[in-house]
C-alpha cells in the first residue's frame, strides 16, 4: 500500500482479498472458534479447584498433550498459576484477577 492510497481503496482491496480467499478465511474462523471453546472449557474446569494436566484433559475430553499446550500458553500469559503438586504433576488454577 502506498502512502497516496485512500482509505476507501484500501477497504476495497481488503474486501477483494477476503472474497478471493473466502475458503481460507472460513477455515481460519472455524479454527479460532474451536480454540476459544477449548480455552473456555479449560478455564471452567480450573476456576474453583486446582487440577493437574491429566485431570483437566479427562474433564474436557482431550488428549493430555493438547491440554498441556493450552496450559503452557495460559501460564505464559499469566492466566493461570501453579498451586502445588499432586504426585509428579503440578496443579494449575486460574490466576487471581488484578484490581
Amino acid at each position: 500500500m502506498t502512502t497516496q492510497q485512500t482509505p476507501q481503496s484500501r477497504g476495497d482491496m481488503l474486501k477483494r482479498l477476503r472474497e478471493q480467499h473466502a475458503a481460507t478465511v472460513e477455515r481460519t474462523q472455524v479454527l479460532l472458534r474451536e480454540q476459544k471453546r477449548v480455552q473456555q472449557e479449560i478455564c471452567k474446569v480450573i476456576r474453583d479447584t486446582p487440577k493437574s494436566v491429566p485431570e483437566i484433559a479427562a474433564a474436557v475430553n482431550m488428549p493430555a498433550n493438547e491440554v498441556l499446550w493450552y496450559v503452557a500458553s495460559f501460564k505464559k500469559y499469566g492466566l493461570l498459576v501453579e498451586k502445588g503438586m499432586c504426585a509428579d504433576y503440578p496443579l494449575y488454577q486460574k490466576a487471581e484477577e488484578k484490581k
